[in-house]
């Protein structure tokens, strides 16, 4: 069986990471995930449970409660969605949990594809380690809070500049510091800086690297 090609897409929220996954995703013809709406569905099903996210042990019964279904709801991008998501991602149970079902994506990717792109915070570093292309999306704070505040206006959600920057701030710190899978860059992470490019740019950019490394035809 030839092992499937897994591109590794980590970096901060704002980066830009979610929209290079996604492009990958379909330049190549491979399954994306988004491993962060596994931290949201947690969330949600914690919320709908009226349950804290902040209790280790309900957070991680949630975390194995998760079904794909999960994903497709709309309301995982809802603010208070968001600050739970956040919380219940420094459970080290929450986080076990959901490491087989991004495990088993990368490794049986859907549909018999050759390949799957994921994106999240810990990838490159934990989730799938082995994966032969991995890319770690950064961008200066705040740029980052900028587009964090322009996403939410195009969704019709009100932000406050200032709230949003405070609070990917407290989001960085807490994704930084914590004990279990902190965000960093893999040790072979191809780091990208999107703070003064647009998304083109950063999309040729990674194709280029894809070329050089010879993995796939890009």
């Amino acid at each position: 069986m030839t092992t499937p090609l897994v591109i590794a897409v980590d970096g901060p929220a704002g980066s830009g990471k979610g929209t290079l996954a996604k492009r990958l995703a379909k330049h190549f013809g491979f399954p994306y995930l988004d491993t962060g709406l596994l931290y949201r569905a947690t969330a949600r099903r914690l919320l709908d449970a009226g349950q804290d996210p902040a209790d280790p042990k309900a957070a991680e019964a949630a975390a194995h409660a998760v079904q794909p279904s999960d994903l497709e709801r709309q309301d995982l991008r809802d603010e208070p969605v968001s600050a739970a998501a956040g919380v219940v991602a420094d459970h080290p149970g929450v986080r076990a949990a959901l490491l087989d079902f991004q495990r088993n994506f990368a490794a049986h990717p859907p549909g018999g594809a050759r390949g799957a792109v994921l994106d999240g915070r810990d990838i490159g570093t934990v989730v799938y380690p082995q994966a032969p292309i991995k890319f770690y999306v950064d961008a200066d704070l705040e740029t980052r809070a900028r587009r964090r505040v322009k996403e939410l206006q195009e969704r019709g959600v009100p932000a406050i500049p200032s709230r949003v920057l405070a609070d990917m701030k407290v989001r960085d710190r807490r994704d930084k510091s914590r004990a279990v899978a902190p965000l960093k860059p893999a040790a072979d992470a191809k780091v990208l800086d999107t703070t003064r490019l647009d998304a083109d740019a950063v999309f040729d950019a990674a194709l280029d690297f894809i070329r050089s490394r010879g993995d796939v035809t890009a």
